[in-house]
């Protein structure tokens, strides 16, 4: 293992490294195209709304791609200036709702206990193994199914992570981080306003709400299907290793062409957990020209739709199963506890 560790490590060294043109290349052909569309679905409203929420399902593509930007900056991986990065991160967050510190903070977390069963909390989503999940309180588990609900994860999901959880600091924030998000919250502010002043509140909502919606739910989708498989990797501490936590806990999502550009080539998740220094820009060759890495778990559009059944992991099995795997153990471990109520 070590030795097939040392060369994954040498393999995505040629790719650590961003390019300064293609970086500016993609942020023109991203938020150029947005604000263009943003504009169109604007003017879509005096022929048809229905027309201007189509509109609405492209531009939101391009708020993905320009969230990946983001995500780049948050890496250091969009450009070598940790400078450049700090103010492109912060514009492309104004313009995804994303704070750049407090969320650059959380998902550097992510990235070093991913499937760690012992670190889970912070920049992941809600995840119980079956013992904690048949050993929790009645409310616990009743607060547990309302999480993983999809209506919840994906339709609440997004108002309540953009438009709550990411619009105040954290505890113990520090004071750049506190600033950034203060700067983050007047800048969308100061947005929005002018365009409500130049256009109207109202046609503000109904190209923007639609635009908000679809890329936030879209965005916390493609996270959680390529965490969230059947045959994922979760271990505790002591038997964690970062490298079979990239490779075997993250999937490769093979997408169409136009969405997997449309999403930054994040479906490579594997190759970006493996090394988060590679810009996206590079994923899809890393982990071509990187035969080690054919043999990660591929998810298609179709297949990835099972994980809505996925909602407990199963340490003994290794593998996730859903709730009505386990209600013959819950049967079971409510008998056990009425049994030991008698006995006491």
């Amino acid at each position: 293992m070590q030795t097939s560790v040392r060369q994954l490590k040498k393999d995505m060294a040629p790719y650590e490294k961003s390019n300064p043109k293609t970086s500016i290349l993609q942020i023109l052909n991203t938020i150029l195209p947005f604000v263009v569309l943003w504009y169109v679905a604007y003017l879509s409203l005096s022929v048809s709304y229905l027309l201007t929420l189509a509109i609405a399902v492209v531009a939101s593509g391009f708020v993905v791609r320009t969230f990946i930007i983001f995500h780049d900056c948050c890496h250091q991986s969009m450009f070598k200036s940790k400078r450049l990065n700090e103010i492109v991160g912060t514009f492309t967050g104004i313009l995804t709702f994303f704070p750049y510190y407090q969320w650059k903070h959380a998902h550097s977390i992510h990235h070093a206990t991913s499937s760690n069963l012992n670190k889970r909390g912070i920049g992941d989503i809600w995840i119980l193994t079956v013992d904690e999940y048949l050993t929790s309180s009645v409310w616990k588990r009743i607060g547990y199914r309302l999480y993983r609900n999809p209506f919840v994860l994906f339709v609440l999901g997004p108002f309540y992570s953009i438009l709550i959880e990411n619009r105040f600091n954290r505890k113990n924030a520090k004071a750049k981080e506190r600033i950034n998000l203060y700067l983050t919250n007047l800048g969308i502010v100061v947005v929005a306003g002018l365009v409500c002043w130049a256009i109207g509140w109202q046609a503000f909502l109904m190209v923007q709400i639609p635009i908000f919606y679809v890329s936030g739910a879209a965005g916390i989708w493609l996270f959680y299907v390529q965490h969230q498989f059947e045959d994922s990797y979760f271990e505790n501490e002591e038997e964690w290793d970062y490298v079979k936590a990239a490779v075997e806990g993250s999937s490769y999502y093979k997408l169409p062409r136009l969405l997997q550009w449309l999403s930054g080539n994040i479906g490579f998740h594997h190759v970006h957990h493996l090394s988060p220094r590679v810009p996206n820009y590079y994923l899809e060759e890393a982990h071509n020209m990187t035969p080690a890495l054919h043999k990660v778990t591929t998810i298609t559009i179709a297949s990835s739709l099972q994980a809505i059944r996925f909602r407990l992991w199963d340490e003994s099995n290794k593998r996730f199963v859903g709730f009505k795997e386990i209600s013959e153990k819950v049967k079971k471990s409510k008998m056990g506890a009425v049994a030991t109520g008698k006995e006491n």
